[in-house]
């Protein structure tokens, strides 16, 4: 696992992972939802996409859009087993800690924190 600043220092750097933001619609679900809710589907999401040490559809199972915590996890790199040991040291073939998949979250959160203060 990372250090929080150094990870967002790196993913600074890519554009991949810069071009990544939240639609209005995102940003409404959020707002209205709050960001307690929303960490709360991120940490189910978690643990049945990306927990597991086997995942048929790896590379695959997180969508580009269609929930904030999609959205974020695309930005961050917590979208997949591959980018999680590429971004994160998270190796794959081997199922995820409680404190890894925690750590996840706090990314994600970290990540999402942003469009909680912006202008609407």
């Amino acid at each position: 696992m990372r250090d929080l600043d150094q990870l967002f220092q790196a993913l600074q750097r890519s554009k991949f992972r810069t071009g990544f933001r939240l639609n209005a619609k995102d940003r409404r679900y959020l707002q209205q939802k709050g960001l307690s809710v929303v960490l709360d589907h991120a940490e189910k999401f978690i643990a049945e996409r990306l927990a597991p040490a086997d995942i048929a559809n790896d590379g695959q199972q997180t969508p580009m859009r269609g929930h904030p915590v999609f959205v974020a996890q695309h930005a961050t790199a917590t979208c997949c087993r591959g980018c999680l040991a590429k971004w994160h040291r998270l190796p794959a073939g081997r199922a995820l800690t409680l404190e890894e998949q925690a750590y996840i979250v706090v990314i994600i959160e970290h990540w999402l924190q942003r469009y909680l203060s912006a202008p609407k």
